[in-house]
């Protein structure tokens, strides 16, 4: 099968080899899936280039968790109903290193979702990290109905699917953005106030909006950053649900500031989720795409042959969504 990889950390265009490899083995509760497309994230690049003192975890890895397709080919223990079945797929690397960027991809059963046919392909690989990530930051904490959430970052990956979600849980949602291509963006997903916080003050217009009651919890992108703000602007026993804190990877966390409101902070690294969380967030994604409610960001599309484009793009900060490579038709 033709695949992309790579056997030494650095640049993409430097790493990145597209050749001929052996198929992966298909183990016993797996699947083996033609892969039609495959979902680029901060966190497949990240890796590629060592951030924060990421070392090789395998000889040679094939990028990307995220992706989608049909599956070919069940193993042991794996109904064969399956075959022929229109999937989404997440975590796939995270066994042996061999990702969706390759023709075929082999994963756990249960890491191979049911893909409606009204969603499709390129909308399938768009899925794993950002909305499993943003499931868990907005239901982390349980029922939302008439909270009030505020989702930083809303035209991103994650917050386009957070701002969905949350109001398929019946809450308000405020988010902020930097530009208004951006904040059509967010109110195309469905948000009811968008704040650009490069030209308003944030707390201000969030005690005008919420007649000075605050925020229940914030689904943060940039921990260090927003910190400040959230501090004013957030309830007694708020949260910050967050999963990155790009502008300050050690930042100073005024504790105090935290214990005088009962502040709750949750750290989400989607991979660390547990079985359960995955599984909720799987059921609830599948329940949205069911009902068409789920609309979705997608940035650019590159063939398997550009992949190291696709890196640089999502390594530049400047794609308004989801980044895909088109693997096969």
């Amino acid at each position: 099968m033709r695949a992309a990889w790579y056997e030494q950390l650095g640049a993409a265009k430097t790493v990145l080899t597209i050749s001929e490899v052996d198929l992966p083995e298909l183990g016993s509760g797996q699947v083996r899936v033609k892969v039609v497309t495959s979902g680029v994230n901060p966190s497949d690049v990240k890796q590629r280039i060592g951030w924060g003192g990421l070392t090789m975890r395998f000889p040679r890895v094939i990028p990307h968790n995220d992706g989608s397709g049909v599956i070919v080919e069940v193993g042991e223990g794996v109904s064969r109903d399956r075959i022929g079945e229109r999937v989404w797929i997440y975590e796939a690397t995270l066994p042996k290193g061999l990702g969706t960027a390759a023709e075929f991809v082999t994963v756990l059963s249960e890491n191979a979702i049911a893909l409606p046919d009204s969603t499709s392909f390129a909308e399938g690989a768009c899925l794993g990290v950002p909305a499993m990530t943003a499931h868990h930051c907005v239901f982390k904490d349980g029922d939302v109905t008439g909270k009030t959430i505020l989702v930083t970052g809303g035209a991103g990956a994650v917050g386009t699917y957070a701002i969905q979600l949350a109001k398929w849980g019946n809450a308000t949602v405020i988010t902020t953005v930097s530009s208004e291509k951006k904040a059509e963006i967010a109110k195309a997903m469905g948000a009811d106030h968008v704040i650009n916080y490069k030209t308003e003050d944030v707390s201000a217009v969030v005690k005008q909006i919420t007649n000075g009651k605050g925020i229940d919890r914030v689904i943060e992108v940039d921990f260090a950053a927003n910190l400040e703000t959230n501090l004013k602007i957030l309830k007694r026993d708020g949260v910050i649900a967050t999963y990155a804190t790009d502008s300050q990877a050690t930042p100073q966390v005024p504790i105090y500031s935290l214990i005088y409101k009962n502040l709750t902070v949750h750290y989400v690294l989607v991979y660390a989720m547990s079985k359960f969380a995955h599984e909720q967030a799987a059921i609830d994604i599948t329940t949205c795409l069911q009902a068409g409610v789920l609309k979705h960001q997608i940035a650019e599309r590159f063939p398997l042959d550009r992949i190291a484009e696709a890196h640089e793009l999502m390594e530049s900060g400047t794609a308004i969504g989801n980044i895909i490579v088109e693997v096969s038709s």
